[in-house]
């Protein structure tokens, strides 16, 4: 019988049949007028889990590391420096394709497990008096740690050093997930990819850019071609491409959206806090703790979860995957054996997270951790019994 399982990695997420049909489509011609009147209101619809009216949206053929490398690219110039902080792996990748490209990248090393360093941020920003700091990198949703940093209060540093360096944000694991305030928070550019809270396969990298990010475009020297935002924005303006674009996912992404908004953004971010939330009181059942340091970073999208000591969490994964079929997220980098992940974004209910707990257990169980068979799931259930829309919906 084929696997009908479903994964808890945070992402590639879950694919939805009405999206995977969607994305099976049969050839048609990119250059039609009919391309055109689908793509122009789509990019005009993805600003909306962007929380932008001012910026503008491309979407390019390839992973979240393209939207990185067309962050930098279209902005910055051979030795221009940029601020970021490293907390854990996707930062950690993000400054180094910076120091690929010939950036001067001044790091902030924090503990993983922590969020971005916002007192950091202004001290470093506030000494820099000549300004030679281009743009400061965030990740929003650190997706290695569980761990959601605040992007206002990145972008509040900024502005109470009166400093005028671009704000760039890595928002893969949360954009389609959970609130996302680009205009609010004075974001310049965005990085999304289409294989997390928009619940299709990878393949996409959805950059949004300010207006301050696009006139930065013209005097960028950064190389760039496939990557040129500047060709990919006027194509786009036109309904159209400035090469051969991906059809199949770009029609799942449009029916993707479609279902985002009929769902209501408000009501797609309370589901996931909602699922987030009952897999913590699980956490917290199993007498073990999340990789994320305080409360208020915890992350509604992936769940970090430290194994005791003297247990290996790659072998939990692995052993999970062999025994039950389910797939969870190993550590990675400084974290590599001291945690697993489960991913709950995208499409996610509050029975489907159930089941993902209640398999963690049994793979724990099997292999002498020390918890409660049962005890996560109930408090789960608990939790989800007082908080289910459904519930809610009867009762109001």
């Amino acid at each position: 019988m084929e696997n009908q399982n479903p994964v808890f990695i945070p992402g590639p997420t879950n694919i939805p049949e009405r999206l995977r049909k969607a994305m099976s489509v049969p050839t048609w011609d990119h250059r039609s007028p009919e391309f055109g009147r689908m793509f122009v209101p789509l990019l005009q619809d993805l600003k909306q889990p962007f929380g932008t009216t001012r910026g503008d949206v491309a979407v390019f053929t390839a992973s979240g590391t393209g939207g990185w490398e067309t962050a930098i690219t279209n902005t910055l110039s051979p030795g221009d420096t940029v601020l970021a902080a490293r907390y854990g792996m996707f930062s950690h990748r993000w400054i180094d394709l910076c120091e690929r490209h010939g950036l001067d990248v001044k790091v902030i090393d924090c503990g993983w497990g922590e969020g971005a360093p916002i007192a950091a941020y202004r001290d470093a920003l506030a000494a820099d008096t000549d300004h030679r700091i281009k743009a400061v990198l965030s990740v929003h949703n650190e997706t290695a740690t569980g761990v959601r940093s605040d992007v206002g209060a990145v972008r509040e540093a900024m502005d109470a050093a009166d400093h005028p360096a671009m704000l760039f944000v890595d928002g893969v694991s949360s954009i389609g997930s959970m609130e996302f305030r680009m205009d609010d928070w004075g974001v310049d550019m965005a990085v999304a990819g289409s294989q997390k809270g928009f619940m299709l396969a990878t393949g996409l990298a959805i950059v949004a850019a300010s207006p301050k990010a696009q006139a930065a475009m013209e005097t960028a020297q950064l190389p760039r071609c496939y990557f040129d935002l500047r060709d990919m924005l006027a194509a786009g303006g036109k309904g159209s491409y400035p090469y051969t674009p991906a059809i199949g996912l770009i029609e799942g992404l449009r029916e993707s959206v479609n279902m985002l908004l009929a769902e209501g953004l408000d009501n797609v971010h309370a589901r996931h806090f909602r699922i987030a939330e009952g897999v913590r009181r699980a956490v917290a059942a199993w007498g073990m703790e999340v990789c994320a340091r305080h409360p208020e970073l915890n992350s509604d999208t992936v769940t970090a979860i430290m194994v005791p000591d003297g247990f290996d969490s790659t072998e939990l994964v692995n052993y999970a995957n062999e025994t039950y079929g389910v797939s969870f997220g190993i550590g990675l980098g400084q974290v590599a054996g001291q945690l697993f992940r489960i991913g709950h974004l995208g499409q996610m209910s509050d029975v489907m997270a159930l089941s993902g707990i209640a398999t963690a257990e049994m793979a724990m169980k099997d292999l002498g951790y020390p918890i409660e068979l049962g005890s996560g799931v109930a408090a789960a259930q608990e939790y989800y019994r007082a908080n289910s829309a459904v519930a809610q919906r009867k009762t109001a």
